[in-house]
Formats: structure tokens, C-alpha cells, sequence
């Protein structure tokens, strides 16, 4: 678990930038502590350096990062489905 301030500092960023991106992107949205606390996970960690990197490195608007991410999500559903597809089949061929 990490706090804004250590998530900020991991990726070079002011802690409103972060604030801010959660506003933008339904991906981002860490939980709260007792005290009301940003409490970020590794897996919110891996959403912010994603989000970094398709602003800063590849030149994404806002709209276009998020855009990329919904189907970058979406295609990360597919495949899980498609693995428990694979895995009922295999069990229905086990019984065949």
C-alpha cells in the first residue's frame, strides 16, 4: 500500500496531478483509509504509470489515455473470458 505522497514521488509528480487523474479516469480511483487517506494499491500504481506514460511518452490528450485504457480493459475481459471458455471446454471434453 502506498500513500499519494509516495505514489507522487515514485512517478515525479505533484500529489494534485494524481487527485486530479482520478477525476479523469475511472481506472484510477484508489480506496480510503479510517482518516480518509488516499490508500493506493500496487495494481493503482501500475493504473498511474500507465496513465503517465500514454501522456507524457506517446502524446495522448486525456480523452484519447482514457479512451486507451477502456480498450486496453476490455481486451484484458475478453481474454479472461476466453480462458474460462477454454478451461469449461477442456472439462466438458474430459467427461466426453
Amino acid at each position: 500500500m502506498y500513500s499519494i505522497r509516495e505514489v507522487s514521488m515514485k512517478l515525479g509528480l505533484e500529489p494534485h496531478v494524481l487527485r486530479y487523474w482520478e477525476t479523469e479516469f475511472d481506472a484510477l480511483q484508489p480506496d480510503k483509509d479510517a482518516s480518509g487517506q488516499r490508500v493506493y494499491t500496487h495494481a493503482d500504481l501500475k493504473v498511474a504509470q500507465r496513465i503517465q506514460y500514454l501522456l507524457k511518452e506517446e502524446k495522448y490528450t486525456i480523452e484519447g489515455a482514457r479512451r486507451a485504457l477502456q480498450r486496453e480493459s476490455s481486451r484484458q475481459h475478453v481474454v479472461r473470458n476466453l480462458h474460462n471458455l477454454r478451461g469449461l471446454l477442456q472439462e466438458l471434453s474430459d467427461q466426453l
